[in-house]
């Protein structure tokens, strides 16, 4: 097997990410919660405002499946 040389190139100052400030409350950010949140708890908590006390969702509950030996 070949070994590779890693490049010692460096990124240029213009590749670099920049993060851009972020409107929550844009009409596209309002249009997208009003899609995948289900109530107002929701919405909050998608929006980074959920709080430690709240009472957590249970899962749904599946049937439990019979064994051949049991009946009826």
């Amino acid at each position: 097997k070949s070994k590779r040389k890693r490049s010692s190139k460096k990124r240029s100052v213009s590749a670099k990410s920049t993060k851009t400030d972020v409107d929550i409350l844009s009409p596209a950010a309002m249009e997208n919660v009003y899609y995948i949140s289900h109530n107002a708890v929701d919405c909050l908590e998608f929006r980074g405002f959920g709080w430690t006390g709240a009472t957590k969702k249970k899962g749904k509950k599946g049937k439990k499946k019979r064994s051949k030996n049991e009946k009826n």
